[in-house]
């Protein structure tokens, strides 16, 4: 080392002898700064996966998140010999994941909650997430509870309230309604007087599980996806009359499979989505004023359905590529969205392979 490398290292306070390592630590600290960066952008990049499973009618909606970390909103139906578990095992294969971290059941029916026992056969769960206690009392809707409490056994458990956050890493996850319950205050970004309330009469009242669906506002990035369950419609004039307490969304989960006891255009056509998908059977849901609603809304580009439904006929279904199953058949295909923190995403239907881009709004 030069007299003057020592006098400049003394006069900063570093050892002589430390001297020359202090390039080697400067190029090491620069690489592993480029190579945290790196990784920070690539995991930045990388999307949100949805898969809507064809539970026949039920639900059974994957989320998988950035971070690794899952959602399931609801299992479909039980027993017919393990089919719904085995499609969501699939859906978790095709995501690359081995556990799901959250299973969140809108309400306790039999196609919503019915697939847990045989699902918590098939793969871990890491915590469930509902409204709280059955409010049905029938003997089939109390054999249904039971069997839930007992497949949940000791995992973990959270009682779900309007305003609570769901705490999936790299998701904003808010319920909205729970157990009859709703929001009180208009979400951020939202509220203002809903024009949409005009001249939407009440239904007769629902005292049924899906008055009590436990509802969320998922958001990643500027994306924002909503999904009710089954909560049915005077519920929906409550959560958006006067106020629109949810604002816009780019994904609605159809409510209730399409069925005309749910979707008001008061919820609907306030929401603005970009896309709707009908989690609906070929017997079940996809009811034609309800499919007017929905494919009425103001903005709407597309309504995708996970079957044809034969109550709407060839004027109330969406065209051939939009739609999963298009047979009675038990064919089971998905629908698969892929979304990205600036508001884009793309949908695939892979009985036809055919898929669409939605650019960011």
């Amino acid at each position: 080392m030069g007299r003057r490398a020592v006098v400049s290292a003394r006069v900063h306070g570093i050892s002589p002898n430390r001297f020359d390592t202090i390039e080697p630590m400067r190029i090491l600290s620069a690489v592993f700064g480029v190579a945290l960066l790196a990784s920070s952008l690539a995991a930045a990049d990388k999307p949100l996966q949805i898969f809507f499973v064809d539970v026949e009618g039920g639900q059974a909606t994957l989320f998988v998140s950035p971070s690794g970390q899952s959602l399931l909103v609801d299992t479909g139906w039980g027993y017919n010999a393990f089919r719904d578990a085995n499609r969501i095992v699939a859906a978790a294969k095709l995501a690359k994941i081995k556990k799901i971290d959250y299973v969140l059941i809108t309400h306790f029916h039999s196609d919503h909650v019915g697939g847990v026992p045989q699902l918590a056969q098939k793969m871990p769960i890491g915590a469930f997430v509902d409204h709280g206690e059955n409010r049905e009392t029938s003997k089939a809707s109390q054999t249904l509870y039971a069997e839930y409490k007992t497949a949940m056994g000791s995992t973990n458990h959270i009682t779900a309230k309007p305003g609570d956050k769901i705490p999936i890493k790299g998701l904003d996850v808010t319920a909205v309604s729970a157990d009859g319950a709703l929001l009180s205050q208009a979400l951020p970004g939202a509220g203002g007087a809903n024009q949409y309330c005009s001249g939407v009469q009440q239904k007769a009242t629902d005292p049924s599980e899906n008055a009590r669906s436990l509802g969320i506002i998922l958001q990643f990035g500027k994306l924002r996806i909503v999904d009710l369950g089954d909560l049915t419609w005077n519920k929906e004039l409550e959560l958006m009359c006067p106020e629109n307490k949810l604002g816009r969304a780019d994904i609605f989960v159809v409510s209730h499979h399409g069925i005309d006891q749910s979707n008001s255009p008061a919820l609907v056509h306030a929401l603005a989505p970009r896309v709707a998908i009908m989690d609906n059977g070929s017997k079940k849901g996809g009811a034609p004023s309800a499919w007017d609603i929905v494919k009425s809304s103001p903005g709407l580009l597309d309504l995708w359905q996970l079957h044809f439904s034969d109550a709407g006929g060839a004027e109330h279904n969406s065209p051939d590529p939009f739609v999963a199953n298009v047979e009675e058949s038990d064919t089971g295909f998905y629908l698969k969205l892929t979304a990205h923190q600036d508001g884009s995403f793309t949908v695939f239907n892979p009985r036809n392979k055919f898929s669409k881009d939605y650019p960011a709004r």
